[in-house]
């Protein structure tokens, strides 16, 4: 089996990573890979912008658990383990060329380091059955390595144009490659609803690691998210659609 690939997104609050990801798993679906999409956001954005509905989310299956071991119903390892396996595999939701993971909310129960430990381990496992893995993830990136996995190929930060949008994704470089935070092979950035090639040659020229692309402003997605449709269905003439194409091209994926 080939080797998986996964991506993170993540960048500030607001900056749209969530349509950034919803376009990229539309767009590697189309090369009849095997891709799992993982929403670690706790707002839940990528599954609807996907147009998928969520039953069951990890964190539900981990609160599950939690209740059992407070209750004196612990398994045997071998029981636990068996049980998550089937579980997450079921918390699957399966769409046209694409398989969908929702993580859920924070936890909010205690630490229970084991039971997180066992998810993410067995979450690892699970994208390891798939071509490409991308994770829509929240502002930071410590919830990637904390609840999701702590090894990724390519950290995608994602920024406006905005002077607050460039500071975060400075900040979130500088803790990625300083702390050891999440183990990657590439790191850059990708800017958002540009709107002229001088904004993007002027904030190239003052971040220090690789603009991957940008993205323009595009009507299209912002109607969209007014109506609350899914991005599935933006039509090929969206510019946004256009451009996240190339920059995945340009990444080679």
């Amino acid at each position: 089996m080939n080797k998986t690939t996964t991506l993170a997104v993540c960048g500030k609050g607001g900056v749209g990573k969530t349509s950034f990801s919803a376009l990229m798993v539309r767009h590697l679906a189309k090369r009849e890979k095997k891709i799992l999409a993982i929403d670690a956001d706790p707002s839940g954005g990528l599954a609807s912008a996907l147009g998928v509905r969520v039953a069951k989310s990890v964190d539900d299956i981990r609160k599950d658990l939690i209740q059992e071991i407070k209750h004196g119903r612990a398994r045997d390892s071998k029981d636990t383990l068996h049980m998550l396996d089937y579980e997450l595999f079921d918390a699957l939701e399966e769409a046209e060329g694409f398989a969908l993971l929702a993580i859920g909310r924070p936890e909010d129960e205690g630490c229970y380091c084991k039971v997180n430990s066992l998810l993410k381990d067995i979450i690892s496992d699970l994208a390891g059955s798939f071509d490409y893995v991308l994770i829509d993830g929240e502002a930071g990136i410590e919830q990637i390595n904390r609840r999701v996995m702590k090894t990724v190929d390519h950290l995608l930060i994602l920024s406006d144009t905005s002077a607050k949008g460039i500071t975060v994704a400075e900040t979130i470089y500088e803790v990625a490659d300083a702390n050891n935070a999440v183990d990657f092979s590439r790191i850059g950035l990708v800017l958002n609803r540009v709107r002229s090639e001088e904004e993007v040659r002027h904030i190239s020229e003052r971040v220090p690691f690789e603009v991957f692309g940008w993205i323009p402003e595009d009507d299209l997605i912002r109607d969209y998210d007014f109506e609350g449709r899914s991005l599935v269905e933006l039509p090929s003439s969206s510019p946004a659609k256009q451009r996240v194409a190339g920059i995945l091209e340009k990444l080679r994926f």
